[in-house]
């Protein structure tokens, strides 16, 4: 009896050792294992690589100087048009489009085997590169954080794991520098964004609001309902700008600076509910760089935080 018993509870065993078997080494687990990296994208997706890329399209120019510090600049094939500055060595490359236009037989004429795509304004692209068996990876590359984030991502694509965190120690150190040099108090800002169709408000969210307050200054806007189609942005209101009362009103724009500039400043003489508000009243309005403060400035926002600093207080950066 004794005997029968421990052959049935090592036939029962063997049977579990076997039962076991094709799940450790099968499935999703064995598939990451193998993998040359895992990455979860912006859309909150697992994107897999089986090996590293030798063929990467970028629809936003935002990626190309991140990808050039992590030792990637030889694995780009493919880029879009953009007026802001463009690496030397992206110049040449094939064109795939405009940023909000991207055509996707340019693209696939790449033989791309990853296409980075920028969250916000390619997604529709997706299903589309995916269906013809591209790999893809969404990425967004508006705030700071965000910024940090990707450089680690794109050093995980190009193996360059140390150039990505040499690379986000360096903008940090340069961040805080400007900050030590400023004078440490809370200055209450206005962000207006002008078009051609147009001003809006800028929300905490926005470039030119998460630099400020990467300053330590606050945004006098927090708080106002945002637009419904751009949680950074929320609906200009003369009403709201003389209650807030700022004492820094910043202008980021898009289109002509210099056309935009005068249309602000005729508007402001107009207006007389304009000099109501401290920041008209002082004279204290800059126009911020589109090239800093349109898109992302990537790896530039150091600049960026520079340049915003310099505004308020130009003689401690002066030479």
């Amino acid at each position: 009896m004794k005997r029968c018993l421990l052959l049935l509870l090592g036939l029962v065993l063997m049977l579990t050792l076997t039962g076991c078997g094709p799940e450790q080494n099968g499935g999703g687990a064995s598939g990451t294992e193998n993998s040359y990296a895992v990455i979860r994208d912006d859309l909150g997706r697992t994107v897999e690589l089986a090996e590293k890329p030798q063929r990467i399209v970028v629809t936003s120019a935002s990626f190309l100087e991140p990808l050039e510090a992590v030792g990637g600049a030889g694995l780009v094939a493919g880029r879009p048009d953009s007026r802001t500055k463009m690496p030397a060595y992206a110049k040449n490359l094939t064109s795939v489009g405009k940023v909000y236009q991207i055509d996707v037989e340019k693209v696939l004429s790449c033989n791309p085997d990853l296409v980075i795509v920028n969250k916000g304004m390619n997604e529709k692209l997706v299903d589309t590169l995916e269906s013809n068996g591209i790999r893809t990876l969404v990425l967004d590359m508006k705030s700071y954080e965000d910024v940090k984030r990707e450089v680690g991502i794109l050093a995980q694509i190009t193996g360059e794991k140390e150039k990505g965190e040499q690379l986000v120690r360096e903008m940090d150190d340069k961040i805080q520098s400007v900050r030590d040099r400023i004078p440490q108090q809370k200055r209450r800002v206005f962000v207006i964004h002008s078009t051609n169709q147009g001003l809006t408000v800028q929300l905490d969210g926005s470039i030119a609001g998460s630099v400020a307050h990467m300053l330590g200054w606050e945004n006098a806007a927090s708080g106002i309902t945002p637009l419904e189609k751009n949680p950074d942005a929320a609906p200009y209101s003369m009403e709201t700008l003389v209650a807030q009362n700022p004492e820094i009103l910043f202008v980021t724009s898009m289109g002509n600076l210099k056309e935009i500039q005068a249309g602000m400043d005729e508007m402001m003489q107009s207006n007389p509910a304009w000099q109501s508000v401290e920041a008209v009243r002082e004279n204290r309005i800059y126009y911020l760089p589109q090239e800093l403060f349109l898109l992302s400035p990537g790896i530039h926002y150091p600049e960026a935080v520079e340049t915003m600093a310099k505004c308020v207080y130009p003689k401690v950066f002066a030479p």
